[in-house]
């Protein structure tokens, strides 16, 4: 089921063709990270710390450096000297100083798995033997996972001198807290006290993993002259370019990225840890050198989504309406600040409504991996504790969970969470669509509950580039610096040629390196299709500008008297030039017909999303299984439906996993008890219904098509439509995840 038809009407935006890339992709042609070599390619090996806290006594390498088929090794020493520096990665930021220490730890080990040592050798199998014989002396402290055990007064610390940036009157002592963000509007506490109803929970969400089957790995080549190659898979090369420049201080200039296909991201690799290690090495053993993480390498080493301890409070009037919001959460942020509690609090404010609020984020460092981006950081468990707080406010009043929304939710011209106007958003029409659709009204069987939520994700835009050009025979080459995760090739293909007015498969989309086109932003923040795909229709639209021209030439009359339609060039007294004609004749004019275009788009809208969610319970065993789920949401103009839809049910499944099953476990030593894929438990295919979708299309008037963005919308409901089916089934409200057997059975029974 589908909602409304698109007001407007497309030759091939909307349509579902196949994308250009699959059939390497699905014959196991396409070339991944773990599957490029280089030619005299060594391979590296990388040494990680045991303990999740420890001073670096002595480093021996000795040992292994004597090994026959070693050729160099890299630690901390080999580094260049970092100071806090702000460098943008993405639509947030980073310091480039973490980093460094995150790619090799100097000093101290701040998680078990930390990096304090690397090799590189012949083969593999040696290199893996070179780094077991390097020797490392550690001085072990005390560490801290959990957030309110780093919030103790006394917790160890893990950096000395760290300050909570954000309160004023600033500390005066060290702590774990690293920073507070707090978002207010109005006098939250005195309306609280006005409110009919209040709902209050305490909630928590465990760290988790982004799961991409592909692990982390890269080839790079430093040359004596100075310039230097990687060839990696990311979800930006051009972030890896400028990062590894950074950290390693050569010339952005002196370093080129080839990207690769990538085999799943989801905010996992937006950042670097192995291509300075890499590189270093390669400079050292004047060699390309090849690393890649092994699976308990991605669990322990790469960066998971932070948990989140959450305090929230809703007031409602007697009819309803929401008058004050208090909400303070802690966020994971692992070894280094940084924990996205800025698009936490924003996605807060975001859905609803509410004249008085007050949010108050805090960034907690603890002795885990440095947490990172999870599609739609930091949002998916603001959003469980929120719309759990909403469907208890429902629950007292005895309103239908639909309608709360509705009186509440954010309009057109509403104020956003930083009170600046929403755009034409298209919440209210996702909930409308909800209660029209026949799985709001289909009948429960025993033991199941029924539950929804809703989301809010802001979405970005931001600087691409993209370059279009005609062959001879008026084939068309589109090239963008976006790596392609979730279909963006197609995307592309189909603006083009929409655009142009040709066929589909006359277009052909590459993805250049960082040394072939200007910037590119990385793919994340939902922004490739929007943002990439404006520079792509503003190249187009150069194109036929050049197109026109000449076929006005060709004509013998001006630019104005000509149109471009339907592929082909239409002057006066019925002349008529094909593409393909006119780029024939090239070389009567001053050459081949190309264009470039760069854009810097903020003028995305934000993304609305309401899933519904069907539980049943095993009373007995504390079982729960999701039988019936339904992800609507706002898309704007649905570019290829196929993509769309995919990116609904993927967003949705992973949300589901986080309700249900997914956590990370450390154990009393401060390791990660779980970490592959026997042990972390993600859902498979068995474990899930289908996932029915539904396209609620309200355009982006911004964009060429009406593009917004939608890849991360669709993880922030599952966790509390999941959460709020368990509640309608059991009349028990649920606030810590995951929803395991266990902890639902110790709950029903008692």
């Amino acid at each position: 089921m589908n909602a409304p038809e698109n007001p407007k009407a497309f030759r091939l935006v909307g349509t579902r063709p196949v994308r250009p890339d699959g059939v390497d992709k699905v014959t196991g042609k396409a070339i991944y990270g773990p599957d490029f070599a280089a030619a005299g390619m060594l391979h590296g090996a990388m040494v990680r710390s045991p303990h999740p806290h420890a001073r670096i006594v002595s480093i021996d390498a000795s040992k292994a450096l004597a090994l026959p088929g070693v050729k160099a090794v890299v630690t901390a020493a080999d580094f260049p000297a970092q100071s806090s520096v702000e460098v943008q990665g993405g639509e947030t930021s980073g310091d480039l100083k973490n980093m460094s220490l995150g790619c090799m730890a100097q000093d101290k080990v701040l998680y078990a798995g930390h990096a304090v040592c690397a090799v590189a050798a012949t083969s593999p199998s040696i290199a893996e033997q070179a780094a077991r014989l390097v020797q490392v002396n550690y001085e072990v402290l005390p560490h801290v996972i959990g957030i309110e055990e780093a919030l103790a007064p006394d917790a160890p610390i893990l950096h000395e001198g760290m300050i909570t940036k954000g309160l004023e009157p600033a500390p005066e002592a060290p702590s774990n807290a690293a920073a507070c963000f707090t978002l207010a509007r109005g006098d939250a506490k005195a309306a609280m006290e006005r409110a009919a109803v209040v709902a209050s929970g305490r909630y928590y969400t465990p760290p988790v993993h982004q799961g991409y089957l592909e692990p982390h790995a890269c080839v790079a080549s430093w040359g004596a002259d100075g310039q230097a190659q990687i060839w990696c898979s990311s979800q930006g090369h051009y972030e890896v370019r400028n990062f590894t420049a950074g950290i390693l201080k050569m010339p952005i200039a002196d370093l080129r990225v080839f990207p690769l296909e990538i085999g799943g991201g989801f905010g996992g690799k937006t950042t670097i840890y192995l291509e300075p290690v890499a590189m270093l090495l390669s400079k050292k053993a004047g060699r390309p050198v090849r690393m890649a993480m092994n699976r308990q390498e991605v669990f322990n080493a790469s960066g998971p989504a932070p948990g989140s301890l959450m305090e929230v409070r809703l007031g409602a009037d007697a009819e309803g309406r929401f008058v004050a919001l208090e909400l303070e959460f802690w966020s994971h942020a692992g070894a280094f600040p940084g924990s996205a509690t800025h698009s936490s609090a924003m996605t807060a404010l975001g859905a609803y409504n509410i004249a008085d609020a007050w949010v108050r984020g805090w960034d907690v460092c603890s002795n885990m991996p440095s947490t990172h981006a999870y599609r739609a950081p930091g949002a998916p468990p603001i959003a469980f504790a929120l719309e759990g707080a909403v469907d208890d406010v429902a629950r007292q009043l005895g309103m239908d969970a639909i309608d709360i929304r509705l009186k509440n939710a954010c309009r057109e011209g509403d104020p956003g969470p930083m009170r600046i106007p929403h755009g034409r958003i298209g919440y209210v029409e996702c909930l409308e669509a909800a209660k029209a659709h026949p799985h709001w009204s289909a009948p429960l069987g025993p033991n199941q509950g029924r539950g929804i939520a809703g989301a809010f994700w802001g979405n970005y835009g931001g600087p691409s580039t993209a370059a279009v050009a005609l062959a001879s025979d008026g084939s068309v080459m589109v090239t963008t610096g976006s790596p392609d995760i979730g279909g963006s090739r197609a995307s592309m293909a189909i603006m083009a040629a929409e655009t142009l007015g040709v066929a589909y498969d006359s277009v052909r989309v590459a993805i250049a390196d960082t040394g072939s086109l200007g910037y590119s932003m990385l793919t994340g923040g939902s922004r490739v299709t929007f943002a990439t795909g404006k520079a792509v229709v503003e190249a187009t639209r150069k194109v036929i500008a050049t197109l026109v021209e000449r076929a006005a030439s060709l004509m013998g009359t001006e630019p104005d008297k000509v149109e471009w339609r339907d592929g082909a060039a239409h002057g006066p007294d019925g002349q008529s030039l094909s593409i393909a004609a006119i780029a024939a004749r090239s070389g009567q004019f001053s050459g081949p017909v190309s264009a470039e275009a760069t854009v810097n788009a903020l003028d995305y809208l934000p993304g609305f999303a309401l899933h519904i969610c069907d539980v049943e319970v095993d009373p007995e065993s504390g079982q729960v299984g999701v039988v019936r789920y339904t992800a609507i949401q706002d898309v704007g103009t649905a570019i290829h439906p196929d993509y769309v839809e995919g990116q609904l049910q993927g967003g949705a499944v992973q949300g589901i996993g986080w309700a249900l099953n997914e956590a990370y476990v450390f154990g009393p030593d401060g390791r990660m008890a779980n970490d592959g894929f026997l042990d972390y438990r993600m859902p498979v295919c068995s474990d899930l219904p289908m996932i029915d979708t539904v396209l609620v299309e309200v355009p982006n008037p911004a964009h060429p098509y009406g593009v917004k963005g939608v890849g991360e919308s669709p993880i922030v409901p599952p966790l509390g439509a999941v959460a709020n089916a368990l509640r309608d089934a059991t009349g028990v409200r649920f606030t810590e995840l995951p929803l395991t057997p266990d902890r639902v059975h110790a709950r029903l029974h008692g």
